[in-house]
């Protein structure tokens, strides 16, 4: 307990959560670069090593830089170094993903991974060690949390959400004109900045959120 209650006040002082309860659920702020990229603050470890990360919902594994990889983005990226956290687990086998962006590759390390109060032990992530691709060297991030369904995970790890300490796995985002005020909350969604009639639509595919569309006007 004592260990959970230290990374959540290292978490608090490094910005990555605001630990404050809304209408529904967490609220996590979410950053945004030029309106193409939006970021979240993740930890991983006991201590906690922090990272700005791309919530993906096209996506569904969690992975960051690791402070074994020789690439060059990996030299101005925040690092994950497994022999600094005490929680850390070695899985080992291949994890490779390619995007429409580019392509990375590593292997799954276990650690304890944070998303603002919401937390998941000895959670399979990937250490990343090689990249192809320019958009991984221009970006910010250090990293991507896939947020899509567990069917498209690569080496059928469980997702974060799937593995967290929630009962609820929903989660949302309220991107606004003002960066500044922009945030994701876990679990639900934001109910108090909404006007108007809320409309709920069904999954079509159980593999990234998508709806049958039909047309548009």
């Amino acid at each position: 307990m004592a260990n959970l209650i230290n990374q959540k006040e290292r978490l608090a002082s490094a910005g990555t959560g605001k630990f404050l309860q809304q209408t529904y659920g967490e609220e996590v702020p979410i950053s945004d670069y030029e309106n193409t990229q939006y970021f979240a603050n993740i930890a991983i470890g006991t201590p906690a090593q922090n990272f700005t990360v791309v919530p993906d919902t096209g996506s569904s594994n969690l992975w960051v830089y690791s402070s074994t990889c020789n690439n060059v983005a990996c030299w101005y990226h925040s690092t994950y170094n497994a022999e600094k956290s005490s929680t850390y687990t070695a899985d080992g086998q291949a994890f490779d993903i390619t995007y429409g962006s580019g392509s990375i590759s590593g292997y799954v390390s276990r650690d304890v991974a944070w998303l603002g109060d919401v937390h998941s032990e000895n959670f399979g992530f990937g250490e990343v060690t090689a990249v192809e691709g320019v958009a991984f060297y221009a970006s910010q991030m250090s990293g991507i949390l896939g947020l899509a369904y567990g069917s498209i995970s690569v080496d059928n790890l469980p997702t974060f959400v799937d593995t967290s300490d929630l009962t609820d796995k929903s989660f949302a985002f309220y991107l606004h004109n003002n960066p500044d005020q922009s945030y994701m909350t876990i679990p639900g969604y934001e109910e108090t900045a909404y006007n108007g009639e809320m409309q709920f639509h069904d999954v079509a595919e159980k593999k990234y959120w998508s709806l049958n569309f039909t047309s548009m006007q």
